[in-house]
């Protein structure tokens, strides 16, 4: 069902009995196997950045004569990588009256004259605490959203909200572009099958990234899923086992370049697929004093209602793109 705008009361949010089950998912990867909602990196301001460096190529013609002298001063250059935090703000009005009526129940939709009344009790006996615990969820969903697919922005003004830069937009180096192939696709017989996940494998890997077995991974949505597996477990018969990251149970496979692990996420584009290196992944938040991060607070009353906020400022720290990459533009099974 549709959730409600304004003041909830009586009306708008009957009470049931019987068990209560959630319809919407609630998992959240990507953000869990980072830290989460309580973890990662503090920050004191909305722009925040991390720094890099790079060391020249191995060479093996820099020996040098005995009795030489110094040779010519190098040094080597840093740079820095900047996002923002993004605001999470979400409210809550719940009447006196919708408070007090735990006992209230909705009809049963039955018009059998003997189902009026069904015996059972309601599980939500304080409904602020359960509809604060929804939108904490619902921000994590949201939170787990941006950190894929999330766009940069950082205005000049306050006329528009910051937003902080997903992890598939900061990738900028190691793209393959499938130009609508399948994942698991052998390019006409020309390539074994699973050649556009291997060759970005291949470039992640001398770039620098998937270097931790543990934290290598690959992340996909569930049609991607299912065409890694025919390419990897069934047409190669790589070796497919488990593990937990972070919290995350996620499968893995044994490969050319390690042991990686497949994260499946249903928030990932339907035509992308990521290699993420997550030990270069961590939240960055800010601490508001004496309240501290994503917290809930009261607001002034309006009425026979409470009115509560949640509020959090959350970033995503993505450390060195070289060692994440992409594959775009992949068949997702909604062509013709």
């Amino acid at each position: 069902m549709p959730g409600i705008t304004g003041q909830g009361d009586t009306f708008d949010l009957p009470n049931y009995v019987g068990e209560l089950f959630a319809e919407t998912p609630t998992d959240t990867p990507f953000l869990s196997a980072i830290g989460g909602l309580s973890g990662g990196m503090q920050v004191t301001a909305t722009l925040f950045q991390w720094q890099g460096y790079d060391l020249r190529a191995a060479a093996d013609d820099r020996q040098r004569l005995e009795g030489a002298n110094a040779p010519t001063a190098e040094a080597r250059t840093r740079f820095n990588v900047t996002n923002v935090l993004e605001i999470h703000q979400e409210a809550l009005e719940i009447s006196y009256t919708k408070q007090a009526a735990t006992g209230q129940f909705n009809s049963t939709g039955s018009n059998h004259p003997g189902s009026v009344g069904i015996s059972g009790a309601n599980p939500v006996t304080n409904e602020v605490d359960w509809q604060t615990r929804q939108h904490l969820i619902q921000i994590a969903r949201d939170v787990e959203q941006s950190f894929l697919t999330g766009t940069f922005q950082n205005p000049a003004d306050n006329l528009t909200p910051r937003k902080t830069r997903g992890i598939l937009a900061a990738i900028t180096t190691n793209v393959v572009d499938a130009a609508g192939a399948e994942l698991d696709s052998d390019n006409g017989g020309a390539e074994e099958p699973g050649y556009l996940l291997l060759d970005l494998l291949q470039s992640v890997w001398a770039n620098g990234g998937i270097m931790v077995s543990e934290t290598a991974t690959i992340m996909c949505n569930a049609y991607q899923k299912r065409k890694l597996t025919k390419a990897f477990i069934t047409d190669r018969n790589y070796q497919e086992m488990s593990r937990e990251v972070g919290g995350v149970s996620v499968t893995t496979i044994e490969t050319d370049f390690g042991r990686l692990n497949i994260m499946l996420n249903r928030y990932m584009p339907t035509d992308e697929v990521a290699v993420v290196s997550l030990e270069e992944c961590a939240p960055a938040f800010m601490l508001v004093p004496g309240k501290g991060f994503l917290f809930v607070e009261p607001l002034a009353r309006q009425g026979s209602a409470e009115r509560y906020q949640v509020y959090g400022e959350i970033g995503l720290k993505y450390g060195n793109e070289k060692a994440h990459g992409k594959i775009i533009n992949l068949a997702d099974g909604t062509g013709s």
